[in-house]
């Protein structure tokens, strides 16, 4: 049955952020090979007002945007109503006359704690997908934990991008039979192995160097910072590294002054944000992917890394054990610059293998994750009958 889906999410391209979260918009667009789908994004007041838009170039899909607008710093415990008011204020109409047969909601807070309470009164069952610090960081809030228990329980499914965060959706008292994981699937035209050198000279950097990368958000939470620190302690055993930084964020100044105090500002690049489809040659160029993240789901870039041939460092936190394993690369946990410049050095001494490492990855298929994801949204679309409006939580 060829369902009439609305993907409600702030994790997706706007014309205001064109590179936000390709996960999303890769598995979206396949989705919509075989369902319609409307994708509504929320945008938020300060990205939409400050920045200037860019083309969205997607023809698979339906795409729009609403602009959240909330109190900045405070009342974070009331964004999930501002959120909502945001959203029936600019889309009301086109909400009621959608005639949706589901509604798929990204990202556990504010987005499933509003839209839950949408689509109870619309009527539409939902199913709600969990990435990351949405269980990990803000359900684990006071004031945020019960709407997004709240959200979930009301779920017809949860969908958990990882066995860690589906352990965590059933202890906030979701019924285990609903919570299903499936892990992100990585597209093999734009990552697979191929030769460290002609992807080097394709990037024009220098053969005769050691790669050190880094892939995502430049915030603090991701261990940007930390890689950072431990990285003058690489240079005394492998003087020959660079540490390339891709992605931008808050913490770009603090890392380029940190850099200079450090004494390696010279074997430090801040690359910049890069389209998803040009990630396979610095990931292929790279001997060593690291992603020191403070908590995650399961990130895309350690997929795509495995993918390309390239080992990775990375956290031992949220769903990264459960996809990283020993021949691929090397965890250590959360927050410990020791246990990490440790693992730099041993692992950029390493011999890997290359083929084992991009043979492991190739078991996360996209193809498999919509044939998953489908089946869910079509049992959940059967269930509208039974679908119940709950005046209180």
């Amino acid at each position: 049955m060829r369902l009439k889906l609305l993907v409600l999410t702030n994790l997706f391209p706007s014309p205001w952020d064109p590179l936000r979260s390709p996960f999303n918009r890769q598995q979206f667009e396949r989705l919509a090979k075989q369902h319609e789908v409307d994708v509504l994004t929320a945008v938020d007041f300060r990205e939409r007002f400050s920045r200037k838009p860019s083309p969205m170039p997607f023809t698979s899909l339906h795409t729009d945007h609403f602009v959240f607008f909330y109190p900045p710093i405070i009342g974070r415990s009331l964004h999930a109503f501002c959120w909502l008011a945001s959203l029936l204020a600019q889309k009301l109409r086109r909400l009621r006359q959608g005639n949706y047969d589901c509604m798929l909601v990204s990202w556990g807070y504010p987005d499933a704690a509003a839209a839950s309470w949408l689509a109870r009164r619309l009527g539409i069952p939902y199913v709600v997908k969990v990435h990351g610090t949405d269980l990990n960081v803000k359900a684990e809030q006071t004031l945020l934990r019960p709407q997004i228990r709240y959200a979930l329980q009301g779920a017809q499914a949860v969908v958990a991008v990882s066995q860690a965060l589906a352990d965590k959706a059933v202890a906030l008292g979701v019924e285990p039979s609903r919570v299903h994981v499936i892990y992100n699937g990585v597209e093999p035209n734009l990552f697979s192995p191929g030769p460290r050198r002609e992807a080097r000279e394709r990037l024009k950097l220098s053969p005769h160097e050691r790669l050190l990368l880094y892939v995502g958000n430049l915030k603090d939470s991701k261990g940007c910072l930390d890689l950072l620190e431990t990285f003058p302690h690489v240079l005394t055993t492998h003087p020959d590294t660079r540490l390339l930084f891709i992605g931008t964020g808050p913490c770009k100044d603090a890392l380029l002054q940190r850099a200079a105090a450090l004494g390696c500002a010279d074997r430090v690049r801040l690359v910049g944000a890069i389209e998803h489809f040009a990630l396979g040659d610095w990931f292929r160029a790279a001997d060593l992917l690291c992603l020191p993240s403070h908590n995650e789901g399961v990130p895309n870039v350690v997929l795509e890394a495995m993918a390309c041939g390239t080992p990775v460092v990375a956290t031992r936190v949220g769903g990264i054990p459960e996809v990283l394993p020993n021949h691929a690369g090397v965890l250590v946990p959360a927050r410990d610059r020791i246990a990490l410049r440790g693992a730099l050095i041993a692992a950029l001494a390493e011999s890997w293998d290359a083929q084992r490492i991009a043979a492991h990855a190739s078991r996360f298929r996209w193809d498999e994750n919509i044939q998953r994801l489908g089946d869910i949204l079509q049992s959940a679309a059967m269930s509208r009958a039974d679908v119940v409006d709950y005046s209180s939580p």
